[in-house]
């Protein structure tokens, strides 16, 4: 079935219409990558280090539900570079049902990893993350701060204020430079009691 898809994307490339040519070139992309899907799941298990790293990043581009299990799978990985990477990805491709997920990884015993959670966490629109990323903002590693404030100003939900303005005193500079940012990036409005309301995501 996919040969046959692919064989007819092809002969779409010679198409008159430039558009015609541009949607069978994107949609051969997308089909060649869920036929490499197969061989990133074998290295994920079988491959060395360096080529389950390369896997996992190249897993952001296949648009296909299945790299989520392998993805989460990996946040279990005792290596903190796999989880890493993983964290990442998943930050980018934005599902919802990640969250709970990536929540628990603001307190993963590897410095970087908790910072790559931050920042993924950043990439949704869940009003709910703003009291999970608050907590952060007490954290002694300033690298996490600056990373969860930069977050909470992408999410922009108002109640974030209370937490974003006693960071303007923080003894570090790129910490009180993302502060500001954040807290103009916010929404001017007062939180509502709908979103007060709202459960936080699963832990």
């Amino acid at each position: 079935m996919l040969n046959k898809r692919r064989e007819a994307l092809k002969k779409a490339l010679h198409d008159q219409e430039p558009d015609v040519r541009e949607a069978a070139a994107a949609a051969l992309e997308k089909l060649e990558a869920v036929h490499d899907l197969e061989q990133l799941l074998n290295l994920l298990k079988n491959g060395t280090r360096g080529q389950q790293v390369n896997a996992i990043y190249a897993l952001e581009k296949i648009a296909s539900s299945q790299v989520f299990p392998p993805l989460l799978a990996l946040l279990k990985n005792p290596d903190a570079d796999l989880r890493s990477a993983a964290i990442q990805v998943l930050g980018r491709r934005k599902n919802p049902q990640t969250l709970g997920a990536l929540v628990r990884h603001l307190k993963d015993p590897n410095p970087a990893a908790r910072v790559h959670a931050a920042e993924a966490l950043g990439n949704f629109t869940d009003r709910r993350l703003v009291s999970y990323l608050s907590a952060v903002l007490r954290d002694n590693d300033a690298v996490l701060v600056e990373t969860a404030a930069q977050a909470l100003g992408r999410i922009g939900a108002a109640e974030a204020e209370s937490a974003l303005v006693p960071l303007l005193n923080s003894a570090h500079a790129n910490v009180r430079r993302m502060a500001a940012w954040a807290l103009g990036e916010i929404a001017a409005d007062e939180p509502s009691l709908a979103a007060a309301a709202m459960p936080p995501p699963p832990p």
